[in-house]
C-alpha cells in the first residue's frame, strides 16, 4: 500500500454536565503521515506541539494504537510514523484520543480498510478508556457516548452558527491526575442537577439554541473537585462569560477552559467568538499561566485521509 496522511481534530469533552459523555470536534489538529515497514521495525518522529517531549519509538500513542490495529487485524507490519502535531499535550484538548484515532485510521488506511468506523471506535474507546474524546475525533461534530456492555455513540452534526473561544493553560494535567480528583460517590441532588442540564446542553447544540446552552454548561459532578487543581477555573470561566460567550467550562479534564459561541451561522459565530476573545484577554490580562484566549472553529468531519 501507498504511504497514508490522516488528519484528527481536537476535541473538548464533558463541556460541563456530560461527563464521560458528551465530546465536540474542533479545528485544531493533528497529522500522521504513515508508511508501512518490515514487522518489528518502527520509526516515529515529532513536529510542533510535544516535539522533543514525545517518545519517538514504538511506545509512541501513535504507533501503540496502530501496533495494536495490526494485532487485531493479524497484520506483522511495522511502520515508519512522522507526526505534525497541532493540538496542545495534556491540556484538556484531546491530544491522546487524536494520537490513538490517527494510529488507528492510517493504520487501517495502510492495511486496505480491513476495520469500519464502529470497530475502530470500540477499538479506540478501548485504548484510550473512555469514550468521549475519540468519538468526537473518529466522527467530527458533537458526539454522545454511552455503555451498554460495549461503547456506543451516537452522532449530530451541529447546525450552522456555533463555535468556541479557548483559554489553554501553559501547563498541562494528566487525566489520570484529574480522575484521581473525583469522589467515588456523589450526592442525589448533584446527580439529578447534571442529568437535567446535560438534557439541555445536547438540545442547545443539536438546536444551536445559546438560552439552553448556557444553562447546560453547569455542572456539580467533576469541575468543584478538579477546581483543586485548576485553581483558577473559576477566574477564567467568569472572564469569558463576561466576554459575552453563552456558556463556559472546564475543557476535558482541564486545565483549559472553553466557551461556546453561538450565531445565527458560523460566519457570525465566527466573528461573535473573535470579539469574545479580545475581551476576554483583555479581561485575563496578567493572568498567570494563561495563553491568549484562541477562537477555534468546530470541525465537523472528523478523522480525515489526505492521501492514500
Amino acid at each position: 500500500m501507498a504511504p497514508v496522511t490522516v488528519r484528527v481534530p481536537a476535541t473538548t469533552a464533558n463541556l460541563g454536565s456530560g461527563y464521560d459523555s458528551f465530546g465536540l470536534a474542533l479545528s485544531k489538529h493533528n497529522t500522521v503521515h504513515a508508511d508501512l515497514a518490515p514487522a518489528g521495525k518502527w520509526r516515529v518522529s515529532v513536529a510542533g506541539e510535544g516535539e522533543g517531549k514525545a517518545r519517538t519509538d514504538k511506545s509512541n500513542l501513535v504507533a501503540i494504537a496502530m501496533r495494536r490495529l495490526f494485532v487485531e487485524t493479524g497484520s506483522a507490519n511495522g511502520a515508519t510514523i512522522s507526526c505534525v502535531n497541532g493540538i496542545p499535550f495534556g491540556r484538556g484538548l484531546g491530544s491522546s484520543s487524536a494520537a490513538i484515532v490517527g494510529g488507528l485510521v492510517a493504520g487501517n488506511e495502510l492495511l486496505g480498510r480491513p476495520l469500519g468506523p464502529d470497530a475502530l471506535f470500540r477499538l479506540a474507546a478501548e485504548i484510550e478508556g473512555h469514550p468521549d474524546n475519540v468519538a468526537a475525533a473518529l466522527f467530527g461534530g458533537f458526539t454522545i457516548c454511552w455503555w451498554d456492555g460495549d461503547s456506543r455513540v451516537a452522532h449530530v452534526d451541529p447546525p450552522g452558527g456555533l463555535a468556541a473561544v479557548i483559554v489553554v493553560s501553559e501547563e498541562g494535567l494528566s487525566t489520570k491526575q484529574a480522575r484521581a480528583m473525583l469522589p467515588v460517590d456523589v450526592p442525589h441532588a448533584d446527580a439529578a442537577f447534571d442529568a437535567g442540564r446535560a438534557g439541555l446542553l445536547a438540545t442547545g447544540i443539536a438546536l444551536g439554541r445559546r438560552d439552553l446552552i448556557g444553562p447546560g454548561m453547569n455542572d456539580r459532578l467533576h469541575e468543584p473537585y478538579r477546581a483543586v487543581a485548576v485553581t483558577d477555573l473559576v477566574a477564567v470561566r467568569e472572564a469569558l462569560l463576561a466576554a459575552g460567550a453563552d456558556g463556559a467550562a472546564l475543557s476535558g479534564a482541564g486545565p483549559s477552559v472553553i466557551g461556546l459561541v453561538v450565531g445565527d451561522d458560523d460566519a457570525e459565530a465566527h466573528s461573535r467568538a473573535g470579539l469574545i476573545a479580545e475581551r476576554a484577554a483583555a479581561l485575563l490580562a496578567g493572568q498567570p499561566g494563561r495563553r491568549t484566549p484562541e477562537v477555534v472553529p468546530l470541525d465537523r468531519n472528523g478523522a480525515v485521509v489526505l492521501q492514500s
